[in-house]
This record gives structure tokens, C-alpha cells and sequence, in this order.
């Protein structure tokens, strides 16, 4: 049976893991390039560079500092996230002292999110649905990990490229995204569009990016988040149980619709 008891999401995973802040997004949007541009012939080729680390990473596991802004609310806080391909994920929001804020782990279109203070539990969604009624990010999987990474998409192939004034490049996608590339000693995605949302990659390390931020490009842009990357680890062989999630048996059920009205962009203050 169903606690009667109001579900407290907020407190567990927002106001102690993801802690409500004054401060502006830190960030600064990376400008995109103005000018028209002229044809760039080797578009394919400088894809296929870019995107080789990214598209190699089999295995990624990062510890996410978050802040930024979800519907009204301006939250921070810290993830710890490991993923798989084709479509594992596992998410678990760290919380200053005692249990997580949530866990969320995903194996294919099945996902389960508990929130282990408020003894509730979301299952039979998938991780897109679930992120998207918990943090107003509405990604699968593999679309996650291709932004951490730095390959905008899954999967893609380069349709065509322009090259810019200052050093910039864009080049076209298939599903009508673009990357926005520039030349520092060596080519780097700097930025991206794809369907319903921008990216800016403002620092990298290494191969992979070091921070991002992301924002949903429709009108009122809801989300504005800024990631920070750190003990990023690639093709570690990870165990299986970390996309499983052992719900206690004490653990009622929470609907989509609950998690929805309950999260950072819903009506509930």
C-alpha cells in the first residue's frame, strides 16, 4: 500500500544532494560562430578525428559537480555516474552525510530510481522518462554519456561542414544536429545543438571534456546546468550490479506522475 504521507523528493534529493543556491551559473555561453562560412571539404575526416576518444569509450565513469538552474529553482550538488554502452546507467546523487539523495540505474528500456530517504520507488519507466520527471533533463542513456564525453550523439554520421571566421568550424549531422568545433593547436568541439538542447564545452582534459554546460533551447529555457567532470575513468570493466538497484522491501511505489508534480519543474513549491 501507498504511504499517505506527502513524498518529500525535494528534501531528499534536491535540498540535501542537489542544495538549493543564490549564486548565478557560473559558466559563460561559448559564442557561436555568426558568419555563413565557406565549404570545408575533409568535414568527414576531421569528424571521424574529434570524435575517436568519445566514440571508443566503451566504459565511462565521472564524478559530476552540478549547479545551475532547473525551472525556478537553482540547485548544486555532486553525482556520482557510471555508464555502459549501448544503454547501461547508473546515477547516485551524493549526499553530505547518510543515504543518497536517489540512485537511478538503467539496463536497456527498463530503469528503476530509489529514493532511499523517503523509502519510495519508481520502476517500470525508462531512464529518459525518469530523468526527465526528476531533473527536467530528458535523456536516455547512451545521449548522456555521448554529451559527457564530447560526441553530442550516440551514434552519427558528419552530412557536411563550413569553416568560420577565428578559428571555428562547424560540422553537420544526421538528426539535424551540428558541432561547433575550434582550432586551439588542435581541433576541439567547443559547442553543439541537437534536438532540443545546447551545449558548450568550455574546458577539456585530455580527450574528454572537463566541464560543460547544457540548456534546453526552446523558449522558457527550463534547464541550465554546468557540469564539472572529475575522476573520469574510460573502458574500466565495470560490474554488472552497479545497473541494478537493491530495493528494500519496505519501499512503496511512486508513480511518473508523482515524481513529475514533485521535481524541480513541477507546480509543488
Amino acid at each position: 500500500m501507498t504511504r499517505s504521507r506527502p513524498i518529500c523528493i525535494l528534501h531528499a534529493a534536491f535540498c540535501i544532494a542537489w542544495v538549493a543556491f543564490s549564486a548565478a551559473c557560473g559558466a559563460r555561453r561559448v559564442p557561436f560562430p555568426s558568419d555563413p562560412g565557406s565549404p570545408l571539404p575533409n568535414y568527414a575526416d576531421l569528424h571521424a578525428e574529434v570524435t575517436a576518444a568519445c566514440r571508443g569509450a566503451r566504459t565511462l565513469t565521472a564524478e559530476l559537480g552540478l549547479r545551475g538552474r532547473v525551472g525556478s529553482r537553482r540547485i548544486s550538488g555532486r553525482l556520482v555516474s557510471g555508464f555502459e554502452t549501448p544503454a547501461k546507467m547508473r546515477l547516485e546523487a551524493v549526499a553530505p552525510f547518510g543515504p543518497p539523495g536517489f540512485i537511478l540505474a538503467a539496463r536497456g528500456d527498463q530503469a528503476v530510481l530509489l529514493l532511499p530517504r523517503d523509502e519510495r520507488v519508481v520502476k517500470g519507466q525508462s531512464a529518459e522518462a525518469i530523468l526527465g520527471a526528476l531533473t527536467g533533463v530528458a535523456l536516455a542513456p547512451a545521449d548522456l554519456q555521448a554529451i559527457l564525453t564530447g560526441c553530442v550523439l550516440p551514434a552519427s554520421t558528419a552530412t557536411g561542414g563550413r569553416l568560420h571566421s577565428n578559428g571555428w568550424a562547424s560540422i553537420d549531422l544526421d538528426g539535424g544536429a551540428t558541432m561547433y568545433l575550434q582550432r586551439m593547436g588542435t581541433w576541439r568541439v567547443r559547442a553543439a545543438r541537437r534536438d532540443g538542447w545546447e551545449v558548450d564545452y568550455p574546458q577539456w582534459q585530455g580527450q574528454f571534456p572537463q566541464a560543460l554546460r547544457l540548456r534546453s533551447a526552446s523558449e522558457p529555457a527550463n534547464v541550465d546546468l554546468t557540469a564539472t567532470l572529475a575522476q573520469i575513468e574510460v573502458n574500466r570493466d565495470l560490474d554488472p550490479t552497479a545497473f541494478t538497484v537493491d530495493v528494500p522491501a519496505s519501499a512503496s511505489p511512486l508513480s511518473i506522475e508523482e515524481l513529475r508534480d514533485a521535481g524541480p519543474l513541477g507546480e509543488r513549491p
